[in-house]
């Protein structure tokens, strides 16, 4: 059999990616390229059939050479070794090897969201024994980067933990001489269970801190699965991963590690990714079957808009971590900045006006400082990749910093050109709550073809604990430890119940969310809904998996029924006949086939088959979705469902990355294929005339899940390019556009990206 080889890369939130205009199609001819270095070491992650130590004897047996790192026993029956890249095929013919994957590296207002969920002090947050729920006694990991166990909001919960980046007993944050600081973890802590001036979800629940992600928030695949495994050994009842890379398939480790912890008894609650608002954009490990995955709304809020005067269009701001507020009572002249160099400010009057700044080149931090002391009035930062991003600014600036999409941000542009005076911004506040954040990553899972995310929960401007103090931040990593919060609560109230119940309770008493033209949300961008932890904490009647997929069929197809088996659990103290109710529109080529009725005493529960019969050449083609309901409780339950008719339109190539390589002259790069390619290639074009110069790369015929190549002695002068990367399909091409560094070091990316 022959074995998987998939490469990992580097965690890119919200990835650079930037739209130049480069026509995809017109190529010179495409060359071949040689698979570079062959004793360079790589690191890789070995899944065992069997065995794991008699596994170890026979690969040190065939391969000297290689170094073992890590046993990973627990959960993902494997281990992590490093070998030489020639060696790497010999791994394929050891049977009792099931796969291989390279190392994949990741990066990493309280007071109205807790109440706005239903926890905090509210009467309806109690048990059925009228206790009020604090998520006392409940273990919580939070697996990021560390904690600020001496913050005083902190101190009283946190009782240890692990740092498997420095391999000991101090899972504290980064610190400035140990590299660039963090706080992430020390935040995502903070919104779970802060117990002083600011109050958590669960704010007796007990902490426990384990470092995976280290300076600047960066960690590998390896250090992920060991501190998922470290924390399940240590006997916690919730796992909070804030963290992710954009690898949308299930079966990436840890993903693969987080089934098997929930299998474990273990709720596990993840990020579902800052990289929305477009379908497909959800990251692993928010593609675990099993792990509760967390979408981003907007609790209430006092949302900035901008316009002219004069003008219908108005333009939603999005706030950024570490700058001001945006606040702004007066109408203001608006100047473009370019990338925001040091040059281009130099060269402009910025004094009293609004910088519009596009994203990229350098790092957001730099771009706020030098409008500051330009004396800018405000900046506005927007995308060079379609759609809105999360953005923060290291260390604070007392400046107000927000983000607008790409699509705004040239249409502010090209109104700013055809203007034959200065354009001035008015600034209107609206009072919002219950959006999805346009950062928020939308499903569904690739392959599998599940809903994802499960539930969406408040992510944007929360503030919360950091070291030494508190701030706002925006992000998916903000949504999910309100969900691991909530989760604490319903252990609390429900100590039996397992994480598959507890997953239930919160999807199926989520509040469906709507957009501003009053239309519900897709599945795929809201899961079941917002989550709503009071009612989940009282809920009699689950029914899980809360969502459900039916996969996709081709046009092809002849017609066929399709069964799903899901569980009617009664919770309640009397027994309940149960209904199940398929959508009442019902369009041509479908036909639902439900129980009768079903029955359940007391603490009774029984799967119930749900089968769709469907005539594929009659129904249009793409996503097809619903809500199947189940009556007979205190509430009536919706689950919402999906299905393809032919291929969907996911992206052909994701994830890519591109940096230095090992030796001098070097380079490497990675990226994700969702469904595999027939080729694959790297154009170079210069940045500013976009005249194509040569191909760093081209690959053929390659098999769906990570990849990845070494590039030695480029023939290009040192500086930036512009790469329009490529992958062919089924005579469909995707293309990323972005900027690589030749010869001088690419800028830091923990300061241009935020994290989950």
């Amino acid at each position: 059999m022959k074995k998987v080889l998939a490469i990992g890369i580097m965690l890119t939130i919200v990835l650079t990616f930037f739209s130049v205009g480069i026509e995809a199609a017109s190529y010179p001819e495409r060359p071949v390229f040689s698979e570079g270095d062959e004793d360079r070491k790589e690191i890789v992650i070995v899944t065992a059939k069997g065995d794991v130590e008699e596994l170890i004897k026979e690969v040190q047996e065939m391969v000297p050479e290689a170094v073992i790192r890590k046993k990973f026993i627990t959960l993902y029956h494997g281990f992590t070794m490093e070998l030489p890249r020639r060696e790497l095929n010999k791994l394929t013919t050891i049977d009792q090897i099931e796969r291989v994957d390279r190392l994949a590296y990741f990066e990493a207002d309280l007071d109205v969201s807790v109440p706005f969920i239903g926890a905090g002090d509210t009467k309806e947050l109690m048990n059925r024994g009228g206790k009020h729920l604090t998520g006392k006694g409940v273990k919580v990991a939070v697996i990021d980067t560390g904690i600020d166990y001496q913050h005083p909001d902190l101190q009283v919960n946190y009782k240890g933990g692990y740092d498997i980046v420095d391999d000991d007993n101090d899972p504290m944050e980064t610190l400035p001489r140990q590299g660039l600081p963090t706080l992430h973890g020390t935040h995502v802590a903070g919104i779970i269970a802060a117990n002083g001036k600011i109050k958590g979800v669960a704010p007796e629940a007990e902490l426990y801190a384990y470092r995976a992600l280290g300076p600047g928030g960066q960690g590998t695949t390896e250090q992920v699965i060991e501190a998922i495994e470290k924390a399940v050994e240590d006997g916690v009842d919730i796992i909070n991963l804030s963290l992710g890379n954009t690898v949308n398939g299930p079966d990436w480790p840890t993903s693969i590690a987080l089934d098997r912890a929930v299998e474990m008894g273990v709720v596990a609650v993840t990020s579902n990714g800052n990289s929305g608002p477009k379908m497909w954009t959800v990251g692993s490990p928010g593609t675990s079957s099993k792990a509760i995955s967390v979408g981003a709304s907007a609790p209430p809020i006092k949302t900035p808009y901008i316009t002219m005067f004069g003008e219908d269009k108005e333009i939603s701001l999005l706030p950024m971590g570490g700058a001001l507020p945006w606040e702004l009572k007066k109408d203001f002249p608006i100047i473009d900045v370019g990338y925001g160099t040091k040059e281009e400010f130099d060269e402009l009057e910025i004094k009293g006006k609004i910088a519009l700044i596009k994203r990229g080149l350098i790092p957001f931090t730099d771009k706020v400082l030098m409008a500051k002391e330009a004396g800018a009035e405000a900046v506005i930062i927007y995308n060079n990749l379609s759609g809105a991003f999360v953005g923060a600014v290291e260390g604070g600036v007392k400046l107000s910093a927000v983000s607008i999409t790409k699509e705004d941000g040239e249409w502010l542009l090209a109104y700013m050109k055809n203007e034959k005076k200065d354009v001035r911004l008015r600034t209107i506040y609206r009072e919002e709550q219950d959006f999805i954040a346009p950062f928020s990553s939308r499903g569904p899972v690739t392959h599998s073809w599940e809903v994802k995310p499960d539930l969406v929960a408040p992510g944007v401007s929360i503030q919360s604990t950091i070291p030494k103090g508190y701030l706002s931040l925006n992000g998916t990593s903000m949504s999910s430890p309100h969900v691991a919060g909530a989760a604490a609560l319903i252990l609390e109230a429900h100590p039996d119940w397992s994480p598959e119940q507890v997953k239930a309770a919160m999807m199926n008493t989520a509040v469906k969310l709507y957009d501003n033209q009053n239309e519900l949300y897709y599945p795929h961008e809201q899961g079941a809904g917002r989550l709503q932890v009071d009612k989940a904490v009282s809920a009699s009647s689950l029914v899980y998996p809360g969502a459900l997929t039916f996969g996709k069929w081709s046009k092809d197809d002849r017609r066929e029924t399709r069964t799903i088996m899901f569980t009617i659990d009664n919770q309640d103290t009397v027994s309940r006949t149960y209904h199940v109710v398929p959508p009442f529109e019902v369009p041509d080529g479908v036909q639902w086939k439900v129980p009768f009725a079903t029955t359940l005493a007391p603490g009774e529960k029984k799967q119930i088959s749900l089968s769709i019969d469907l005539m594929p050449s009659v129904l249009a083609e793409g996503l097809h979705h619903g809500e199947i309901f189940v009556e007979g409780g205190r509430e009536k339950i919706s689950v919402p469902f999906v299905f393809f008719i032919q291929e969907p339109d996911y992206p052909r190539l994701m994830s890519f990355h591109f940096g230095h390589g090992d030796k001098e002259h070097s380079y490497r790069y990675e990226l994700y294929l969702p469904g595999g390619a027939e080729e694959v290639g790297i154009a170079i074009y210069q940045p500013d005339t976009f005249e194509f110069v040569t191909y760093l790369d081209v690959q053929y015929d390659l098999s769906r899940g990570m990849f990845g190549g070494e590039i030695h002695d480029i023939e290009l002068e040192d500086g930036i390019y512009k790469a329009l990367v490529y992958a062919n399909q089924d005579g469909r091409e995707d293309t990323l556009e972005t900027f690589i560094t030749i010869g001088n070091e690419i800028p830091p990316k923990s300061q241009e990206e935020s994290y989950e």
